[in-house]
């Protein structure tokens, strides 16, 4: 499970960083593209902090400028593999409170794979985004990763 997880993470950092280098090459970005990737940056962040018991320093839409986001995520990496590394148990589940205050228990290996998931997500929204305003998206498909 651990060389799972670190292969999607590597696949994760590789994606996020090949779109925080073309969104700073951009004299306009969207604020939609803008708020989706500040949006990826807080949820990984606060998935992480859920698995480690510790409190979010971010809320889930707020804006970060572009300037700080390669700082941001490469903590956030660093967090999940560390996460990764010192996890023998993928299956304990972790309760916590969601945004509206509810309680839900999940297990690590859900939690971790959520980052992922919505990661992708997200960076599709803003491929999408990218199309709508007459930009080239880049290809970030897993098979181009691993060619």
């Amino acid at each position: 499970m651990k060389v799972f997880f670190n292969h999607l993470f590597d696949y994760n950092f590789y994606c996020n960083k090949k779109l925080i280098e073309e969104c700073s090459k951009l004299n306009d970005l969207s604020e939609k593209s803008s708020e989706l990737f500040s949006h990826i940056l807080n949820s990984h962040h606060l998935w992480n902090a859920r698995i480690l018991s510790k409190s979010s320093d971010y809320e889930f839409w707020q804006m970060h400028p572009i300037s700080t986001w390669g700082d941001l995520h490469y903590e956030n990496q660093r967090n999940s593999f560390e996460i990764v590394t010192n996890t023998n148990d993928f299956e304990k589940r972790i309760d916590y409170e969601n945004t509206e205050g509810r309680l839900f228990t999940n297990t690590v290996q859900e939690m971790l794979f959520q980052i992922i998931n919505h990661s992708t997500h997200h960076r599709a929204q803003i491929a999408m985004d990218f199309r709508a305003n007459g930009l080239e998206p880049i290809n970030m498909d897993y098979a181009f990763y691993k060619r």
